[in-house]
């Protein structure tokens, strides 16, 4: 699955969050060499937010994030680094 590929399907899972603020940027590059690169799996920066946070504590909406990618997890993407809007 290439990257573009990656960002799609990670975009169209998270749209039940009815963002109002996404951006999702590649930084693979940044953890070349890492074991969790090994085998191609990707590490973005997912930058997002929603309504649906509203209320809750920091842990809870990574959370919300999380049940919607989990199965995406460790491959074909190694990690998220998450910044709420």
């Amino acid at each position: 699955m290439s990257i573009s590929e990656r960002i799609a399907l990670v975009t169209e899972r998270l749209r039940v969050l009815q963002p109002t603020h996404f951006e999702i940027i590649d930084e693979s590059h940044l953890h070349a060499g890492h074991a969790g690169a090994q085998g191609g799996a990707s590490h973005f920066r997912l930058i997002i937010g929603s309504d649906q946070f509203e209320g809750l504590s920091t842990l809870a909406k990574h959370r919300l994030i999380y049940e919607h990618v989990q199965d995406l997890i460790p491959h074909p993407i190694h990690a998220f680094a998450i910044e709420i809007k």
